[in-house]
C-alpha cells in the first residue's frame, strides 16, 4: 500500500502527478498503478541506463566477435547489406518495446505485458508461456555471452603463444572466472552496478576509437567493389539469397538484449521516461559504432579465406594481426574488445537475474518463494542471481563435449526472446488497431495490468507509423525466429547440426507440464501488491 503521506499528496489527475510528488515518489505512484510495491532501490539515471543498455548489446564488439557467421554466409556484401536489414528491424522491435516499456515499466516485461494486452480467457496461459520464453532467452544469452568471452580469452593465447595447445575443457574454466566476475559485481552491492555500467560506457565509445583509427591507418584498404558485391556462399547452400539469410544469425544475436533495461525497470528513476530513451538510444549508437566496425574489418579484410581459416578461432584477430603487423599490437586490440565484452556479461547476469526474480515473485517457477528473496542489506535478489550462476555454470559444461553448443546456445537466446518479442508485438497491434488504448486515466485507477485500463505512457508512435512499425517488427521477429533454428552449413552432420529447436521445445514442453499439475493453480498473472487509493 501507498504511505499515508504518498495518498495525501497523490494528484486527481495523471497529467499532475510529476507536479506535486518527488521523483522517488512519483516512481512508487507508477509502480503502484501496476499493482506492484517497492522492493528494490532505485539506484540508476539515465546515464547509467544507457551505459547499461550500450553496453548490453555491445554491437560492434558482438559483431566483431560473431564476424565468421555472416562472412561464410553471405561474404562481404551480405554482412554490410544484412547488416542494414538487422539494424532497421531492430529498431523496430525497439520502438515496440518502449511503448510497453512507457506504458508498464516493471521488471517483469514481456509477461506482465501479455497480462495486461491479452483476452481474459488467455491471459493466465499466454503470460505464463511468455515468462518462460523470456527465462529461456535471458538464461541461454548470459551463457553464450560468457562462452564466447571464454573462447576469444583462448583466441588470443592462440595468438600470442604458438606453442599453446587448446583443449576443449579451457573455455569452460575461462567461462567459470566470467561468471564469478558477473557475481562478484552484481552482489557486491547495490551503488556498485550502476557506476560500473556508466564506467564501461566510456570504454565500450572509445574504445571502437581506440581500435577503428591504428586498424584504417596501418592495414591496406582493400576496394569498395570487394566490399560492397562479394558474395560468398561457404555453408553450400542451393541459392546466394537463403546463405544471405543465415548468414543473419550473427548480426541478429550483436543486437540482443533490447529488453535488459526493461527488467531493471524497478531499479531505474523515472522509467516510463527513461527506459524506453535508454532502450532507443542505445540502438542508435550501437548501430552506428557497429556499422562503422563492420566496414572497417571489411575493407581491411585481406585474403577472405585465411581470415576464415584463422586458427584463433576468429577472423576478427587475423584482421588485427594483419592489418597492424604486430602480434602484440592485435593482442591489445583484442583485448579491448574481450574486457568489454565481459563487462556486458555483467550487466546480462543483471538482467537475467531480475526477469527470473519478477516472474518467481508473481509464482511463474518451481521454488519461486525461494527465488523470490531479496536481500534486505543490498536490496538486491541473491537468490535469483544464484540460480542465474548455476545454469550457467551447468551450461558451460557442454562445449566439453561438442563445440557446436555455441551456435546452440545463441540460437536458443534468439528463438525464446524474440518469441516473446512476437507475442506482445501481435497483441499490442491488435489492441492498437481496435482503439482499446486509452491517452488518460484517472490518478487513483490501477491501469496496463489485468483486468485494467490499458493506457499509453509518456512514449508511443502514434497513427499510422506505429501501425507500419508494429507490423515490420512482427515480420523481421519471424525471419530471424526461422533462421535461428538453420545449421551453418548445408551439409549436416551430428557436429553441425543445430539443437536450438529441440533445446528451445524441450523448456516449452516442460514449462507446459509444469503449468498443467502444479502453476495454473498457483499462477494467475502479476500479482497485485498494492492499490492506488
Amino acid at each position: 500500500m501507498l504511505t499515508h503521506e504518498m495518498k495525501a499528496l497523490e494528484p486527481s489527475t495523471p497529467q499532475e502527478l510529476g507536479g506535486s510528488l518527488s521523483s522517488k515518489d512519483l516512481d512508487e505512484v507508477h509502480l503502484a498503478r501496476l499493482g506492484k510495491r517497492p522492493v528494490l532501490k532505485r539506484n540508476f539515471g539515465m546515464l547509467s541506463m544507457l551505459g547499461f543498455s550500450c553496453t548490453i548489446l555491445v554491437t560492434w564488439e558482438g559483431f566483431t566477435v560473431l564476424f565468421l557467421q555472416p562472412l561464410t554466409n553471405g561474404g562481404p556484401a551480405g554482412a554490410v547489406y544484412g547488416f542494414l536489414f538487422v539494424w532497421a528491424g531492430t529498431a523496430c522491435v525497439f520502438v515496440v518495446l518502449s511503448e510497453l516499456a512507457s506504458m508498464a515499466p516493471t521488471s517483469g516485461g514481456q509477461y506482465h505485458w501479455i497480462s495486461m494486452l491479452a483476452p481474459r480467457s488467455t491471459v493466465k496461459f499466454l503470460s505464463y508461456m511468455s515468462g518462460w520464453l523470456t527465462v529461456i532467452g535471458w538464461q541461454a544469452t548470459f551463457a553464450t555471452a560468457c562462452y564466447l568471452c571464454g573462447t576469444m580469452v583462448q583466441g588470443v593465447a592462440i595468438l600470442t603463444r604458438p606453442s599453446y595447445t587448446p583443449q576443449s575443457w579451457h573455455p569452460t574454466l575461462y567461462f567459470w572466472a566470467i561468471v564469478a566476475f558477473a557475481v562478484s559485481i552484481n552482489v557486491v552491492g547495490r551503488s556498485v552496478l550502476p557506476k560500473f555500467e556508466g564506467l564501461i560506457l566510456v570504454v565500450h565509445i572509445l574504445g571502437f576509437f581506440a581500435i577503428l583509427i591504428p586498424l584504417v591507418s596501418l592495414a591496406d584498404i582493400g576496394s569498395a567493389k570487394d566490399v560492397f558485391t562479394q558474395f560468398v556462399n561457404e555453408g553450400g547452400w542451393s541459392t546466394q539469397g537463403l546463405s544471405f539469410f543465415v548468414g543473419l544469425i550473427g548480426s541478429v544475436f550483436a543486437f540482443v538484449g533490447g529488453d535488459a533495461a526493461v527488467h531493471m525497470s524497478e531499479e531505474i528513476q523515472n522509467a516510463p521516461v527513461v527506459v524506453p530513451r535508454s532502450i532507443l538510444l542505445s540502438v542508435l549508437i550501437n548501430g552506428l559504432l557497429g556499422f562503422g566496425m563492420l566496414l572497417a574489418l571489411l575493407f581491411c579484410l585481406g585474403d577472405i579465406n585465411a581470415a576464415l581459416e584463422s586458427k584463433t578461432g576468429y577472423p576478427f584477430m587475423h584482421i588485427f594481426y594483419k592489418g597492424t603487423g604486430s602480434v602484440g599490437g592485435a593482442a591489445a586490440m583484442a583485448s579491448i574488445v574481450i574486457v568489454v565484452c565481459i563487462c556486458s556479461a555483467t550487466g546480462m547476469m543483471a538482467a537475467t537475474s531480475r526477469q527470473f526474480w519478477s516472474f518467481s515473485r508473481d509464482r511463474g517457477v518451481p521454488g519461486w518463494r525461494l527465488w523470490s528473496r531479496v536481500s534486505p542489506t543490498t536490496a538486491i535478489p541473491v537468490w535469483s542471481v544464484a540460480v542465474t550462476t548455476v545454469v550457467s555454470s551447468l551450461l558451460a559444461l557442454i562445449p566439453i563435449g561438442s563445440a557446436v553448443a555455441f551456435n546452440d546456445l545463441c540460437a536458443m537466446s534468439i528463438t525464446g526472446l524474440f518469441l516473446s518479442y512476437i507475442m506482445v508485438a501481435v497483441l499490442l497491434l491488435w489492441r492498437r488497431l481496435t482503439g482499446a488504448i486509452s491517452l488518460t486515466a484517472g490518478a487513483d485507477e490501477t491501469v496496463n495490468t489485468i483486468g485494467a485500463r490499458l493506457v499509453w505512457g509518456p512514449f508511443r508512435v502514434p497513427g499510422i507509423w506505429g501501425v507500419m512499425i508494429n507490423v515490420f517488427a512482427i515480420i523481421y521477429s519471424l525471419i530471424a525466429i526461422f533462421f535461428s533454428m538453420w545449421p551453418t552449413y548445408s551439409q549436416v552432420t551430428v557436429e553441425t547440426m543445430n539443437f536450438s529447436s529441440v533445446g528451445t521445445a524441450s523448456v516449452i514442453v516442460l514449462s507446459v507440464v509444469y503449468y498443467v499439475l502444479r502453476a495454473r493453480h498457483v499462477y494467475e498473472g502479476p500479482i497485485v501488491e498494492t492499490v492506488p487509493r
